[in-house]
């Protein structure tokens, strides 16, 4: 099979979460915030992988659609951790910059698979 950056970057991403989501549980002992986080940020990866063996393109793009809402998600839930100081601004900043990558790469992929479908936004 042929790479997929998209691919490849959600499933380290969740690697990513993954490692957060056990530190959040283990050393801060919040369990609430922390679950959400690991149920939106594993997500991504999840319908992205639903979405290469979809149906047609319009299951297709409602899987990139479902992804780039969990990448919204696990970005607030990021952001509600900082504020709320379970989580250090400076070394959350890479996995949120990541999280946004994946959002600016599911939104091209929605923006050319909706073009290729003549739907209009």
């Amino acid at each position: 099979m042929k790479e997929n950056i998209s691919i490849d970057k959600s499933f380290k991403f969740s690697l990513r979460i993954i490692k957060l989501y056990k530190y959040l549980c283990k050393t801060k002992k919040e369990f609430v915030l922390s679950k959400q986080l690991l149920r939106s940020g594993t997500s991504i990866g999840a319908n992205l992988n639903e979405g290469i063996y979809a149906q047609s393109k319009k299951d297709f793009l409602s899987k990139m659609y479902l992804a780039f809402k969990e990448a919204n998600e696990t970005e607030y839930w990021l952001q509600l951790l900082v504020s709320t100081e379970y989580l250090n601004k400076e070394k959350t900043t890479p996995i949120l910059n990541d999280c946004i990558e994946l959002k600016k790469l599911l939104h091209a992929t929605i923006k050319t698979t909706k073009k290729n479908l003549s739907i209009k936004e």
